[in-house]
């Protein structure tokens, strides 16, 4: 920077200055390029007039000072600073217009540069909102695509390296409930440990680590590693090379923790930021939603994969035994016939005849003949033949032929044309006449001797012979042997006769046995009478009597109270505190051996007289019969409650485990012994809600409670019957100017007793019972009537709609009729729906409110960030507004701070704005969250801080603009 001398001669005198000086002077500071050059080019500018002049900063909150002569030149809107220039009054006095100058010159370059710094910031701003939204729909894309996971994983570092400096990033699911964790994906310039993305490790493995402690505090870490492991309680555990800049966040669903992202640095030029801090957490809770929707898929496709292999091979293994049944069915009924033929048929010839239609039923024989030996065995004859090129077969001696084959080997033939040509070259053979190109023959034995020959052949290459064929024909041969057996020779009849003789006595014999065996299958049958008599009042598991018996034996002991009074009994409902937790930790196996014990210390703390039942699950009762005051029933239950506190020795583990108990003793208004057994249960809730591991005996209170949770529900019926239930509007504002621009409708109950009802008091016993459609569509039917006067045909009135009416596919045609019955228009109507709606049918849903907001009506997501605020919702369902939920609007700072819940919406609001969405904030209580929210860029909100939900009375007519 070039100054004037302090003694330039040009400067002695008023009214004579340098013109080139100065006006170098000037362009310097039009051309600064911050706050501090505007001060060094006005000192230097200052000088060149004042060689004694001063140029300084002084805070805005800062007193000024009363020493010489000082001029504001102006202030800096960045940092909220005043330039000032000190001289004496003797020596500004002549330069004033010069001064005066300067000031304005100072004061325009100082605004443009803030607004130039302002706007270098919004454009930042709006360049980072485009990269989150690319990158949330990137990552909501993931979880959808076709790749495996490692290509999703690094999809997911790509993803966030386009968000801030990822080159070494790694991902660590952690799953709190067997205590392990695992590195799915790991990447790192420096270190070469990298672990197995399949290995999963104990937490131990990794403890008092930066990784370890994110996991277990559930909050963000910033910074060195090595700092960052000085503040850490515990002791130091470096694992890995130390790193310049270390960031950690974690993932949750919900309050548990499912893992964790980190991303870290090795140079020492590049940090990580709170913007990228606060930017990493939001992020890390889209990819663990996009992580669990990917391996929830994974899964699915698994278990598909598997169980389309299960039936493809059920339906192969059904097939086959389908084919088999239906050859067997062939083959029986053949065989059947054969039998039938054997004693039917009035000659020889007839028998042949019908013995081939059989055979020709089963296989392949237009070409079929029967060959049988002589009586001197010497040649052969051929009683039977049916072929397309050999008519005649006449009876020849017996040669090297195919037939001839057969019988000297006593075996099946199956050959093709070349099998039979390899026979005939090995001169096995020697065969004559038509050459077939497939031969099937079959022996004929009887008397364990081959006495003849089956056989079939093919000439054309569409007709082959498998081997289950020659064991079809082989079997059909002995049946059709012993039909000619029987044709042939008398004394094979006498055999058979004899045979038969024998088989009837062997028949006789083996009624014997069955008559026998009938008895004892009698007897067996009644001890499995008296087993399933048995088991049906009895568990399965533990031996214990089922509810079934307990109810018998109550219902007596019930008879046995009410002719004498005097005779006390008791009825303990007991249930295991955190069976869940060990049945999934340690398996069902170990949970059913610890019921199984249970029941054995409960039952060794009664009498025998006394009854111990399981009901199901983790549930037993007590019947407890001749005790003499109902505290006798008390000090039972606090002696199973210490029996069951004993830890329980299941194989090489130690169960801990505790009771609840719930007491009931009975009065005479008790007419069944399920009336007992329901309000020991309610007992056992309250022992329960009082901190487990305790008894509670049934007393007037929870019986009061009980009838008025049935009076409340018939009151519910009634008040539907006569429309007691009404909605009252809460605005809804522009926050910069209050003006009211729609209403929410809210329900109210005007109970003719209780006065009026919120619906915390009654919504959930009103969904219990199925009541809330109802009561719901009476709210619509009232807003419906009210809307055109509250909206003045400008505004809107939204209508809360819960997922339970989406299950009706006629939704939104109901709606539409609703609003033209009453001529309301539809831009007046909005529909607010919560996540929880949107999943339960997303397609169902989806095609209802497209149709809405295809005519007009406007579609809000309610309590926005709650849930899984997954980017899914927003570009598939027609959505075009956004309500915050009042968690958020609540833990705003009050001050110009930047908290987590800031944060989060403006992430919100500018995730919104890209998407040209509306944002409206609920629960606006205080000034500091409303101006809170309108740095933030909300338009629009609703709360106490404007106005109390009341009837549309209040509102009709009223000003358009509120007073906050």
């Amino acid at each position: 920077m070039t100054i004037a001398p302090s003694q330039s001669p040009a400067l002695q005198a008023p009214g004579q200055y340098p013109i080139e000086t100065l006006h170098d002077a000037v362009e310097r500071l039009l051309r600064a390029a911050d706050a501090e050059s505007v001060r060094n080019e006005c000192e230097a500018f200052a000088r060149c007039l004042l060689p004694e002049a001063r140029i300084t900063w002084r805070e805005a909150l800062a007193e000024p000072t009363h020493a010489g002569h000082v001029v504001e030149l102006g202030n800096d809107p960045q940092t909220e600073r005043i330039l000032e220039l000190h001289t004496t009054e003797q020596d500004a006095a002549p330069w004033a217009d010069m001064t005066g100058w300067l000031t304005r010159l100072a004061s325009a370059r100082l605004r443009q540069l803030a607004e130039t710094a302002n706007l270098y910031e919004a454009i930042s701003r709006l360049a980072l909102a485009e990269r989150l939204q690319r990158a949330l729909y990137a990552i909501a894309e993931q979880a959808g695509a076709e790749h495996n996971m490692n290509d999703m994983m690094s999809a997911l570092h790509a993803i966030v390296g386009s968000l801030m400096y990822a080159e070494n990033f790694f991902i660590v699911l952690y799953d709190a409930q067997n205590r392990t964790v695992r590195f799915p994906y790991f990447v790192d310039s420096v270190d070469p440990d990298i672990p197995d993305p399949e290995g999963i490790r104990p937490i131990e493995a990794i403890e008092n680590t930066l990784t370890w402690h994110v996991l277990k505090s559930g909050k963000s870490m910033m910074g060195a590693s090595s700092d960052l492991e000085k503040n850490l309680p515990g002791p130091r555990v470096p694992i890995g090379p130390p790193s310049d800049d270390w960031l950690g966040v974690p993932m949750k669903r919900g309050d548990d923790m499912v893992g964790a992202l980190v991303v870290q640095s090795y140079r020492p030029d590049t940090r990580y930021t709170q913007n990228d801090r606060e930017l990493l957490t939001y992020v890390a809770q889209h990819v663990q939603t996009a992580l669990e929707r990917r391996q929830a898929h994974e899964e699915l496709e698994r278990r598909v994969t598997t169980r389309t292999a299960a039936l493809r091979e059920a339906n192969r293994v059904l097939r086959q035994q389908v084919l088999q049944r239906q050859r067997g069915e062939r083959l029986q009924a053949a065989l059947f016939r054969i039998a039938e033929l054997a004693n039917t048929s009035d000659s020889i010839e007839n028998f042949y005849a019908a013995v081939h239609r059989v055979i020709g039923g089963l296989l392949y024989a237009r070409n079929f003949y029967i060959a049988l030996l002589t009586e001197d065995q010497n040649k052969l004859t051929f009683p039977y033949s049916v072929d397309e090129l050999d008519g005649v077969r006449e009876p020849r001696e017996l040669g090297r032929g195919l037939t001839e084959y057969v019988l000297r080997n006593g075996k099946a033939l199956l050959a093709d044309r070349e099998e039979i040509d390899r026979l005939n070259r090995d001169q096995v053979l020697s065969t004559s006449g038509a050459r077939s190109l497939h031969w099937l023959g079959v022996p004929l034995i009887w008397n364990e001797k081959s006495m003849g020959v089956l056989a079939v052949q093919s000439y054309t290459p569409e007709h082959t012979y498998s081997a289950r064929d020659q064991e079809l024909l082989t079997f059909v041969s002995y049946h059709i042997a012993n039909a000619l057996q029987r044709k042939y020779t008398t004394e094979s009849l006498k055999q058979a006769y004899a045979s038969l003789e024998r088989r009837v006595t062997e028949r006789t014999r083996a009624l014997a046995l069955a008559n026998r065996d009938l008895r004892e299958q009698i007897a067996e049958r009644e001890r499995v009478e008296r087993r399933l008599k048995y088991e049906t009042l009895h568990d399965s598991l533990t031996g214990l009597p089922n509810r079934t018996l307990l109810l018998q034996r109550l219902e007596q002991a019930l008879n046995h109270y009410r002719e004498s009074p005097t005779d006390l009994f008791a009825v303990l409902f007991i249930d295991l505190d955190r069976f869940k937790v060990i049945n999934d930790s340690v398996g069902h196996l170990v949970g059913d051996d610890l019921l199984f014990q249970v029941g054995g210390r409960v039952r060794a703390c009664l009498k025998t007289r006394d009854v111990v039942a399981r009901l199901g699950g983790d549930e037993f009762a007590v019947l407890v019969e001749g005790i003499t005051d109902p505290q006798a029933a008390t000090h039972i239950a606090e002696r199973i409650i210490a029996q069951l506190q004993t830890p329980f020795r299941l194989g090489a583990k130690e169960i801990f485990t505790s009771a609840s108990i719930g007491i009931a003793l009975p009065t005479l208004d008790y007419t069944r012994p399920e009336e007992l057994l329901r309000d020991a249960d309610s007992a056992m809730y309250r022992a329960k809600a009082e901190g487990r591991h305790r008894a509670a005996v049934f007393d007037d209170r929870l019986r009061r409670e009980a009838l008025l949770l049935l009076e409340l529900e018939g009151d519910l019926r009634r008040a539907i019957a006569r429309n007691e239930f009404v909605p009252f509007f809460q605005p809804i504002v522009d926050l910069e100017d209050l003006r009211v621009v729609g209403y929410e409708a809210l329900l109210r109950w005007r109970h003719p007793e209780r006065g009026l009802l919120p619906p915390a008091e009654f919504l959930v016993v009103a969904e219990d019972t199925g009541c809330a459609e109802a009561i719901d569509w009476q709210i619509f039917e009232q807003v419906a009537r009210q809307a055109r006067a509250l909206t003045r045909d400008e505004g809107f009135i939204s209508i809360n709609v819960s997922g339970s009416h989406f299950r009706s596919p006629d939704l939104d045609q109901r709606l539409l009729d609703l609003f033209a019955e009453h001529e309301v228009p539809a831009r007046c109507i909005r529909v607010e729906v919560t996540e929880r709606a949107l999943l339960e049918n997303p397609a169902q849903v989806k095609r209802i409110l497209e149709n809405l907001r295809h005519h007009g009506v406007g579609v809000a997501l309610d309590d926005f960030g709650t849930g899984y605020s997954s980017l899914s919702y927003l570009h598939q369902y027609p959505i075009e507004t956004l309500k915050i939920d009042r968690s958020f609007i609540i833990e705003l700072p009050a001050e110009e701070s930047e908290g987590h819940s800031t944060a989060v919406v403006r992430a919100i609001q500018a995730l919104a704005n890209s998407l040209r969405m509306q944002v409206i904030a609920e629960g606006i209580e205080t000034e500091s969250q409303m101006r809170a929210l309108r740095r933030i860029g909300c338009r629009f909100g609703q709360g106490f801080l404007f106005a109390q939900p009341a009837p549309a009375s209040k509102w009709l007519g009223a000003p358009l603009s509120l007073d906050a």
